[in-house]
C-alpha cells in the first residue's frame, strides 16, 4: 500500500473518530469557558514569581511551531544580555516531577526522563533548563538552580497558574487558512485547544507561514486578530547535521541523494515539502506518530528499510534525531542526518522593540 494511500485512510479513520466524539465537545467547551473565566475574575489566581516570565504557546494541537519559536525567543534574549532559562511540561517523557535539564553548559538527564523538546532547545540555545508539570513549582526551583531571572515558559498559553509578562501566541498560517469545519472546532472534534476567541488574551500573535509565501488570512477570523500585534515568520533551512558526529554539511551536499526519510512529527508534509524544496529524494520514507518513542523494534524497521531501498543516508527532523541518537550501536552502520532551520521573524526589529520594552517595563 503506498504512503498517500495509507495517509488517506488514517486521516478517514481520524475524522470518523472525531465525528463520534463529537458531543463532547460542549463539555470540554464548558470546562474551558468556565475556567478562564474564573481566572478572569481572579477567582482562580495567577501567581507572579521572581524572574520575567515570557509564555510561548498556541491554541491548537501540535505542528504550529512552537519549539522552534521557543529557541528563537531564548536565543534572542540571551544574545541581548538577559540572563534566560527555559521551562517545559516534558511532554511524552518517563518522569514526573521537577528534572534540571540542563545548567547552560551539559545536558544533565536523557531524552526519556525530560522528552525531546527541551533536549533540543537546551542543546541550540546552551541555556539553563528544566521540565516540570508545575509550573509555579518549576520555575521557582529552576530559579533556586541556576539563577537566572528571565524564563521562557514553553507551552504555557493554556497554563494561567502562573503570572506572565509576555503571552506570545504562535499559529500556523495554514492551519488559519484549511477550508474544514472540523478542524476550525474544539477538541475533540476539531484541533483547537482553544477557541479562536481566547486569542484576546495574547500579547503577540505570531504567523508561522513555515516554508510559504505570506497568504491574506481567512476572512472569517480576521475578527480574532484586529487590534492585536501581528508578526509572520518563517522557516529557512540552514544545512544538514550528522546525528552522530555532529558535523555539518550544506544543503547542496544532499541534492539529488535518495535517502531514507525518518519522520515521528505533528505535521510530516511541511517536513516533506522543504526536503523537496531543498532537492533531497523522498520517495523511501518512514513517518512515525508525534512525538515518536523509539524502540528496537522501530530502530530494526528503519536499518531494514534503509538497506532494502539502497537509500545514501537516513533524513530526519531534529525531534528525531534526538531520540535517535540514543542507538548509536545499533546503527552505528547507518549515517543519519538532521535537517537543521532556524525560524526567523519577518519584521525582526520591530518584534525585538516591542518584546524588550514589555519587558523592561513589567513590574
Amino acid at each position: 500500500m503506498s504512503f498517500s494511500l495509507k495517509l488517506k485512510n488514517f486521516k478517514s479513520l481520524i475524522k470518523f473518530l472525531k465525528i463520534l466524539l463529537s458531543p463532547f465537545v460542549f463539555v470540554y467547551s464548558g470546562v474551558i469557558k468556565i475556567r478562564n473565566l474564573f481566572f478572569d475574575k481572579s477567582v482562580l489566581k495567577s501567581v507572579k514569581v521572581d524572574a520575567k516570565i515570557i509564555s510561548v504557546g498556541n491554541i491548537t494541537v501540535g505542528g504550529s511551531g512552537k519549539t522552534p519559536f521557543v529557541i528563537y525567543v531564548a536565543n534572542l534574549l540571551k544574545n541581548s544580555g538577559y540572563n534566560v532559562g527555559v521551562l517545559s511540561r516534558g511532554y511524552g517523557r518517563r518522569s514526573k516531577g521537577y528534572k534540571l535539564v540542563s545548567d547552560g553548559k551539559e545536558i544533565l538527564t536523557t531524552v526519556e526522563f525530560c522528552g525531546d523538546e527541551i533536549i533540543q532547545t537546551a542543546t541550540e540555545c546552551k541555556v539553563p533548563a528544566a521540565v516540570s508539570e508545575n509550573r509555579v513549582k518549576g520555575v521557582k526551583k529552576l530559579i533556586k538552580d541556576t539563577n537566572v531571572n528571565t524564563i521562557v515558559l514553553d507551552d504555557a498559553f493554556q497554563h494561567r497558574w502562573i503570572a506572565r509578562d509576555v503571552d506570545l501566541v504562535i499559529v500556523d498560517q495554514n492551519f488559519l487558512n484549511y477550508k474544514s469545519a472540523l478542524t476550525h472546532n474544539l477538541l475533540p472534534l476539531g484541533d483547537l485547544r482553544e477557541g479562536f476567541n481566547s486569542l484576546k488574551r495574547a500579547d503577540v500573535i505570531i504567523l508561522n507561514r513555515k516554508f510559504f509565501d505570506r497568504e491574506e488570512m481567512n476572512q472569517d477570523l480576521k475578527k480574532y486578530f484586529y487590534g492585536k500585534k501581528l508578526f509572520t515568520a518563517y522557516y529557512k533551512a540552514i544545512s544538514f547535521v550528522d546525528a552522530m558526529k555532529k558535523t555539518e554539511y550544506s544543503l547542496e551536499e544532499f541534492k539529488g541523494q535518495d535517502s531514507l526519510v525518518v519522520s515521528g512529527i505533528a505535521n510530516p508534509k511541511s517536513f516533506l515539502d522543504i526536503l523537496e524544496q531543498v532537492h533531497v529524494n523522498t520517495k523511501n520514507r518512514l513517518i512515525f506518530s508525534d512525538h515518536k518513542d523509539y524502540s528496537l523494534k522501530e530502530v530494526q524497521k528503519i536499518r531494514k528499510q534503509f538497506y532494502t531501498t539502497n537509500s545514501h543516508s537516513v533524513v530526519t527532523t531534529e525531534k528525531d534525531a534526538v531520540k535517535l541518537s540514543r542507538f548509536n550501536r545499533e546503527l552505528d552502520d547507518v549515517e543519519i542526518f538532521y535537517l537543521k532551520i532556524n525560524l526567523n521573524i519577518d519584521d525582526e526589529e520591530s518584534f525585538k522593540h516591542y518584546l524588550f520594552n514589555k519587558l523592561n517595563n513589567a513590574s
